[in-house]
């Protein structure tokens, strides 16, 4: 079949790479795609929230499947606007419907979820009145937590030590700082832990658990400075063991999705359950509806799984058929973003020393190709390097080797990606 993926990001070459592998695969699509992506398939462009559009390209090209990457498409109901439409709603779309990606797209929606389900979370409240939430912030001890209740770029989570200074940002982001996304905040308990990602698939009824991740976001080395879109990530995870994924698997993963099918939410597609393990137990921090980026970059490499076999049964309600197939291997992927990052950046900088071999996977994240045929930088986070290994430290050194050998202007990245979890003891 023909195949679209909309997204331009890392995520998205990492899924083209993985499903122009299949033998079901005819062709494959990216809307808008990037300077990666095109070796795996045919960019085009398309702005991911142009429906109209959309639904031209998908009919005139004949396109069989669409894979959904990053949350606004989801959050703004691309699958109910296919299911609606005649021509269209033969399609396999591989996205949750508006209502489910609301997990995502309310902190609140995804709260009140939670406590219906009885699933483990951070005590919350969620406030649009600022003296309401000054009221719950002094009744917290800190570190103080604060959502943006909506989609804010993966910025709107602040963490803050000072009650004053939680008072002055609760103000603000109630102002207007994230935009509408803050129009109302949740203010959640801080819950002290170490954080892994759990990604599921699923149909509606059946589910399957694909390979855990850890995630870095802080900009600096050793989890230091500013939150980022993710400057790394590891698979799988040593301190995620049978006993804890029995417990995330028994009171996270089963009653999510029961009570999906309890509110009558249809989903088909992926949920991805941020976690921290706090003394051994697993509590929720936050759902998204679509797979995570850069954790994406590991997890799907090490997927033995024909891809679009697995999606094609999740289309067919026919999931449970499937049994997850994944590489023993340890995966490492490092984030090279620009100078400047998560802050302002410049774009246009000359990309060079990309290495032809296949010691690591090079997904494109913010990159280009010019009409010259020169590679440049177009956006924050650049390129994911990902490499296999038999631990983390061999294929992190991997991935630092080529990180070093790519070159462009002010080029950043950490080189303590998973190296945390060599002496963490949980």
């Amino acid at each position: 079949m023909n195949i679209l993926i909309l997204g331009g990001g890392g995520r998205e070459h990492a899924l083209a790479w993985k499903m122009k592998q299949s033998p079901l695969c005819r062709n494959i699509f990216i809307a808008p795609g990037n300077g990666g992506t095109s070796a795996h398939g045919t960019n085009v462009p398309i702005p991911i929230n142009d429906f109209e559009k959309i639904k031209k390209f998908v009919l005139k090209i004949g396109i069989g499947m669409v894979v959904v990457g990053p949350e606004e498409p989801l959050v703004r109901g691309i699958w109910d606007f296919f299911k609606a439409d005649e021509a269209l709603k033969h399609i396999a779309i591989i996205a949750p419907s508006k209502a489910g990606a609301q997990l995502e797209g309310s902190k609140a929606f995804a709260k009140q979820f939670m406590a219906e389900a009885n699933i483990p979370t951070a005590a919350y409240c969620e406030v649009n009145d600022y003296q309401q939430g000054v009221d719950f912030l002094k009744t917290q001890k800190p570190p103080y937590v604060l959502k943006a209740d909506g989609l804010a770029a993966g910025k709107g989570v602040l963490i803050i030590n000072e009650l004053r200074e939680a008072e002055r940002e609760l103000k603000a982001m109630l102002d207007g700082k994230f935009g509408a996304a803050s129009s109302k905040v949740v203010i959640e308990a801080f819950l002290k832990g170490i954080e892994f990602s759990v990604f599921v698939l699923t149909d509606g009824s059946n589910y399957k658990i694909l390979p855990v991740a850890k995630d870095y976001k802080r900009v600096g080395e050793g989890d230091t400075g500013l939150n980022t879109g993710g400057m790394g990530a590891v698979s799988p995870v040593p301190f995620v063991d049978k006993t804890m994924m029995a417990k995330v698997e028994e009171r996270i993963i089963i009653p999510t999705i029961q009570h999906l099918k309890t509110r009558n939410i249809i989903y088909k597609g992926f949920i991805f359950i941020g976690l921290i393990s706090v003394e051994g137990e697993p509590f929720v921090i936050e759902y998204n509806c679509r797979l995570g980026d850069p954790e994406t970059e590991v997890v799907i490499p090490r997927l033995r799984n024909d891809l679009v076999k697995l999606f094609d049964l999740l289309d067919k309600g026919r999931l449970a058929e499937a049994s997850i197939l994944q590489d023993r291997r340890t995966a490492t992927t490092v984030m090279l973003t620009a100078g400047g990052y998560p802050n302002d950046y410049k774009k246009g900088d000359v990309i060079t020393n990309i290495p032809k071999n296949e010691s690591a996977l090079v997904f494109h994240a913010g990159t280009h190709s010019l009409p010259d045929g020169k590679l440049v930088t177009n956006g924050g986070r650049v390129i994911a390097v990902t490499a296999l290994g038999t631990d983390i430290e061999s294929a992190l050194a991997i991935s630092n080797q080529v990180a070093q050998q790519i070159q462009f202007e002010n080029k950043y990245y950490r080189t303590d990606i998973g190296l945390d979890l060599l002496l963490e003891k949980v």
